[in-house]
């Protein structure tokens, strides 16, 4: 049969059409693509894009929930997709089982920025996990939980914000979430309820929220049987703790041209720590050379940091307190000095933190921070869990008045070590 022309050009639009549409089809297939869904608060951009090839999972089952929600939830007019989304991505973090290994939604990651920047409001309690339980590292000196007489292995229980109509048990809690609830406007109202090793019964104290400011490094000097101790008391590895650090050793220096400094006290406890090149910092103070800290990365091998700059205070006597708020960084420098033999350690167990996270930046003001390594003594020894041992323990009881600090026997024996 032959065809006019015109039918001729009617199947070539056909077949122009035809292979426009399986392309396309083709197209989207292999790529991501954007399903925006209109009608719900506030409106989210939904990328429904193919799991990596190498992956053996489908996201089908996530996506059936998430449109029978979107499409018959009663409140479903009033959901928040993003709430949805990042409580998908915090569970999806969570199935690891590793505390530390966290999602951080934008405002959390905002209030973990600033805990390494010393500024915030809230009640003045840096958090960790003891014995998988939401636990209190270290109350911050001089701070409303410090005055409450909240101590450094203090379990939290439960938290409860009127104001904020939260009153909620911290089983299950993540770190940021649980900073999230304890934090809040100065001047406001936070309950907290402790549970304590060797206390019978759970005890809550209410808490004025003020603004906390942390100085990482506070200098003084003791005179004791005619001599003088540099006190230098350590309380986090943060942005501002290497320029601070200096100032405090340069005035150290200067201070003891005037007469014999009989030795340094480093005081690192309740220091929950931070930055680990913060502790390589510090310890390279006091070692003229060698290792710091390993890194085992597990399949990735072992990392080696080593001493990486001049210390001025590499030949003065040394004594380090440590005590049950001593974390992470901290304990990195204790454990250190201790192996290397360059300090001799007074007080308490450390606190037992062995891993490390780096910390990631995310879209839209969120984070990620990842357990990449555990960190390990110059001996290849891991303290996670277990803590390091002092040379010299040392419990310091707590005084019949909690808010007595007159009484510090830990102190006491440190400076009977450098002046004997």
């Amino acid at each position: 049969m032959k065809l006019t022309l015109r039918q001729i050009r009617v199947v070539i639009l056909l077949l122009t059409f035809s292979l426009f549409f399986i392309g396309l089809g083709y197209s989207l297939g292999q790529r991501d693509f954007e399903v925006r869904l209109s009608g719900l608060k506030p409106e989210v951009s939904l990328d429904r894009r193919l799991p990596p090839s190498k992956e053996k999972v489908s996201f089908s089952l996530f996506w059936q929930v998430w449109d029978r929600l979107t499409a018959n939830y009663l409140g479903r007019k009033n959901l928040d997709q993003a709430k949805m989304i990042y409580g998908a991505i915090s569970g999806m973090v969570a199935s690891l089982g590793d505390p530390y290994t966290v999602f951080l939604p934008p405002e959390e990651n905002k209030q973990t920025k600033e805990d390494l920047s010393g500024l915030f409001e809230g009640v003045g309690i840096q958090l960790g996990y003891k014995n998988e339980r939401l636990a209190v590292i270290a109350p911050l000196t001089g701070m409303p939980a410090d005055l409450a007489g909240v101590k450094a292995g203090d379990y939290i229980v439960k938290v409860v914000d009127e104001a904020k109509k939260i009153d909620k048990d911290t089983t299950g809690l993540s770190l940021p979430e649980a900073v999230s609830l304890i934090r809040g406007p100065k001047g406001t109202i936070v309950k907290l309820t402790f549970e304590r090793d060797g206390v019978k019964e759970p005890f809550t104290y209410s808490l004025k929220r003020e603004t906390i400011v942390v100085k990482s490094v506070e200098l003084k000097f003791i005179e004791k049987s005619g001599k003088k101790i540099a006190d230098l008391k350590l309380t986090r590895f943060g942005e501002r703790t290497a320029q601070e650090w200096e100032a405090a050793v340069e005035d150290l220096k200067n201070e003891s041209k005037k007469g014999q400094l009989a030795g340094v006290i480093l005081d690192l406890r309740n220091n929950p720590g931070g930055f680990l090149n913060g502790s390589v910092f510090i310890a390279s103070e006091f070692l003229s050379s060698g290792v710091v800290v390993q890194q085992d990365k597990g399949a990735d091998g072992k990392e080696t940091f080593s001493v990486n700059r001049t210390g001025t205070l590499l030949n003065e006597p040394l004594v380090v307190l440590i005590n049950q708020g001593s974390a992470s960084a901290s304990e990195i420098v204790a454990g250190t000095l201790q192996e290397r033999k360059r300090a001799r350690l007074v007080g308490e167990k450390s606190f037992g933190k062995g891993t490390i996270q780096e910390a990631q930046d995310l879209s839209e003001g969120a984070g990620l921070h990842i357990t990449i390594a555990r960190w390990l003594l110059p001996s290849g020894k891991s303290i996670d869990k277990e803590g390091i041992k002092p040379d010299f323990e040392v419990i310091r009881q707590p005084a019949e008045d909690e808010k007595d600090q007159t009484s510090d026997p830990q102190m006491e024996k440190a400076i009977e070590l450098l002046t004997k």
